[in-house]
C-alpha cells in the first residue's frame, strides 16, 4: 500500500514572517479549552526549536520570546486548543527608529483598516486616556490607556508610541503591565491607570508615575505607583509613593490621574483628581526630592468644581504658557476633564474646562475660564512644555459614547498648540501639521458655491472670509448623518443629526464670530479650528464612511480664499 502523508488538519494555522537576527517575541496567547494547554510552536528551516505554552483559558498570558538566528520563521498552534491573541517582535537596538512589527491579531482586537487615516490609532485592541504624553531622548513621546485583547475596556496596560513630528508615530511594545494578581483574575477589573511621565534625574531614562486601581482593596480602591525605565521600551517593578488619599478633607475613593510637572519654584508638583461633597477636586501635592521617587506631601486642594453636576475631576493637567515657568508673570493653562458633567443648555457631557491664571507652587488664580473643546470629543487632554511651547493631546471620544459594553475603536486628536491671543486660550493644531497635505483637490470651486468630491475621508478644507462673522454652512456629505459645520447669529457649531431627527445635543461654540475656519476630516472625526484655535470643536463620527463631497453656503463675494487638500500621512 503507498504510504499517504498525513494532511493537515483544519484547525492548524501557520503565520509567518522574516526576522532580523536577535529579536524579540512578545506574545499573548491562551488555552481555548479549561484543562488542556494551549501552545504556540516556532521553527525555521531546521526545523522547530522554541514553544510557548498557556494554561489559562480565562485571560491571555504573556510571554517573551528571543530569536537570535534570523531569516523565515514559522509559528504554528492548533485553533481548538489555543488562541493567539497578539505576536508582534522588535530589534532593541532599533526600537525608536523601527518600532515593532504585527505579525498577527485577531478579529476582536484587530485595528480598522484606514489607509489614509492621519490620526493616532493603537495597532491593536482598546485606546482612550493619553498618559506620560512628552519629549524624552529628544523625541516626543506618547503614553495611553490600552487593552491588547479587544476592543473594549478592560484591564488597564499602557501603550507606547514615538515620533519625530508629532503626526507620524511607531508603535512601540507594550510599556506598562498591570499587577499579575489583576492580569489573572478578570473579574477585578482595574490595572494601570492614567498618569504622566518625567525625565530620569541621573542618567537617560523616564520615571512614570500612574493610578493603580484594585476594585475590591480596602481602604483604597486607588492608590499612586512609580516606575522608571532606562531604555524607554517596558517599565520596571513599580513601588508605591501615595498608598491614601489625604485626611480630613471628605473625598470619595476616586484619587487618581497623577500629572507631574516642574513647579515655578523648581519642585516637582503633582496634581490629583478626586472628588468631594462640594463637587469634583484637584489636589496639589509636592516633594524635594529631586528624582520625584520619594516623599511627597499634600499641598491642599488646587480647585473645587461644583457646576454642572460634576462628579470627580480626571486628567488634570498644568503647563505655561508663552513664557518661563520661574517667571511670577506668566500665566498658566489648567485643563481638567469634568466627569459625569452635563451642560443643560446643550445637552452635552463630560466636557473639558480650561482655566487660565498664575500659579506660584501652592495656588492657583484664575484670570478667566472657557471651554477647551466645544464639541467635547477631545477628552483626558494631557499637555507639557516642549522648550518653551504648550503642546497637548486628547481622546478623540467621550464616555457619553463609549461604555465597556460596547466595541468602541477610538483615535486621538490632532496634537494641539496652546497660546494667548486677544484675551482667550487658543488650541491650534501643532506646527507642522501642514505636511500632511498630501494634494490640491481645489482652491477656488468651494467659495462659489460648487459641490466638490473627495477622493478619499481625510481632507483638511480651509476657509477665510471677507469679514468676521459671516453667516455660512459647510454642508459634508455623509453617507448615514447629517453632518455640517454652521455660523449663524447663535455661533459656530458642528451639526451632527442621525437617522433624519434633529440632534438633542448642540455642539456650539456660543457667540463666536470667526472669520478663518480650518477643518479636519478622517475616518471618524471632524476637527474645526477657527481663528487659529481660539474656538475648536472636536467630534467623532460613529462608523468609519467617510465624508464624500462638500459643499459652502455663504453669501456671494463673501469668501477671501479657500482651499481643499487631501491629506495623508
Amino acid at each position: 500500500m503507498d504510504h499517504i502523508p498525513p494532511q493537515p488538519r483544519d484547525t492548524l494555522k501557520r503565520l509567518r514572517a522574516e526576522l532580523p537576527v536577535n529579536v524579540t517575541l512578545h506574545i499573548w496567547l491562551k488555552a481555548v479549552v479549561e484543562g488542556t494547554p494551549g501552545a504556540l510552536s516556532i521553527s525555521n528551516a531546521n526545523g522547530k526549536f522554541a514553544e510557548v505554552n498557556a494554561v489559562n483559558a480565562e485571560e491571555n498570558s504573556f510571554r517573551i520570546c528571543q530569536i537570535f538566528a534570523g531569516g523565515l520563521v514559522d509559528f504554528e498552534y492548533d485553533t481548538s486548543t489555543t488562541s493567539v491573541s497578539v505576536l508582534y517582535w522588535f530589534t532593541q537596538p532599533e526600537v525608536m527608529e523601527k518600532g515593532i512589527t504585527v505579525v498577527h491579531t485577531n478579529p476582536a482586537n484587530a485595528p480598522p483598516h484606514l489607509p489614509d487615516s492621519y490620526h493616532f490609532r493603537p495597532p491593536f485592541g482598546w485606546m482612550n486616556d493619553p498618559n506620560g504624553f512628552g519629549r524624552f531622548h529628544g523625541r516626543p513621546h506618547l503614553f495611553y490607556q490600552h487593552y491588547s485583547h479587544g476592543l473594549r475596556w478592560n484591564t488597564m496596560h499602557w501603550g507606547h508610541a514615538v515620533s519625530d513630528d508629532y503626526l507620524r508615530w511607531r508603535h512601540l511594545p507594550i510599556f506598562l503591565f498591570p499587577s499579575e494578581d489583576l492580569l489573572t483574575r478578570p473579574d477585578k477589573r482595574g490595572g494601570a491607570f492614567s498618569g504622566s511621565a518625567i525625565p530620569l534625574a541621573d542618567g537617560p531614562g523616564i520615571r512614570v508615575f500612574f493610578t493603580e486601581q484594585v476594585a475590591d482593596r480596602v481602604p483604597e480602591t486607588q492608590i499612586q505607583l512609580t516606575a522608571t525605565s532606562t531604555d524607554l521600551t517596558i517599565a520596571g517593578q513599580a513601588e508605591t509613593i501615595l498608598g491614601e488619599r489625604p485626611a480630613g478633607q471628605g473625598l470619595t475613593m476616586d484619587f487618581r490621574d497623577p500629572y507631574v510637572f516642574r513647579g515655578p519654584d523648581g519642585l516637582w508638583k503633582m496634581l490629583l483628581g478626586s472628588q468631594s461633597a462640594e463637587g469634583g477636586v484637584i489636589l496639589l501635592y509636592e516633594t524635594d526630592d529631586r528624582t520625584g521617587a520619594s516623599g511627597w506631601r499634600f499641598i491642599g486642594k488646587l480647585l473645587v468644581e461644583t457646576r454642572m453636576k460634576t462628579s470627580a475631576i480626571e486628567c488634570p493637567c498644568l503647563v505655561p504658557l508663552d513664557g518661563p515657568a520661574t517667571n511670577p508673570a506668566t500665566r498658566w493653562a489648567l485643563v481638567f476633564g469634568l466627569m459625569h458633567s452635563e451642560d443643560l443648555a446643550t445637552g452635552r457631557r463630560n466636557l473639558t474646562a480650561a482655566q487660565v491664571g498664575w500659579f506660584d507652587g501652592k495656588a492657583f488664580v484664575k484670570e478667566f475660564e472657557q471651554e477647551l473643546d466645544f464639541a467635547a470629543d477631545c477628552y483626558a487632554f494631557q499637555a507639557f512644555d516642549d522648550g518653551g511651547t504648550a503642546i497637548g493631546i486628547g481622546w478623540l471620544a467621550n464616555w457619553a459614547d463609549a461604555s465597556p459594553e460596547i466595541d468602541f475603536p477610538s483615535a486621538m486628536t490632532l496634537p494641539r498648540e496652546l497660546h494667548l491671543s486677544g484675551g482667550a486660550l487658543c488650541t491650534p493644531p501643532a506646527a507642522g501639521v501642514e505636511s500632511l497635505r498630501a494634494a490640491l483637490i481645489n482652491d477656488c470651486r468651494i467659495s462659489t458655491g460648487e459641490t466638490v468630491s473627495l477622493e478619499h475621508g481625510a481632507a483638511e478644507i480651509l476657509i477665510e472670509f471677507a469679514e468676521a462673522g459671516t453667516p455660512f454652512a459647510l454642508e459634508l456629505s455623509h453617507p448615514s448623518l447629517t453632518l455640517a459645520v454652521v455660523a449663524d447669529a447663535e455661533g459656530l457649531f458642528i451639526r451632527y443629526e442621525t437617522g433624519g431627527a434633529e440632534s438633542a445635543i448642540s455642539y456650539i461654540a456660543a457667540g463666536a464670530r470667526p472669520k478663518t475656519v480650518r477643518v479636519f476630516l478622517d475616518y471618524g472625526s471632524i476637527e474645526v479650528f477657527a481663528d487659529d484655535g481660539r474656538w475648536t470643536g472636536t467630534k467623532r463620527i460613529d462608523g468609519f464612511e467617510p465624508v464624500r463631497a462638500v459643499r459652502l453656503v455663504a453669501p456671494e463675494g463673501a469668501v477671501a480664499r479657500s482651499s481643499i487638500w487631501a491629506l495623508r500621512l
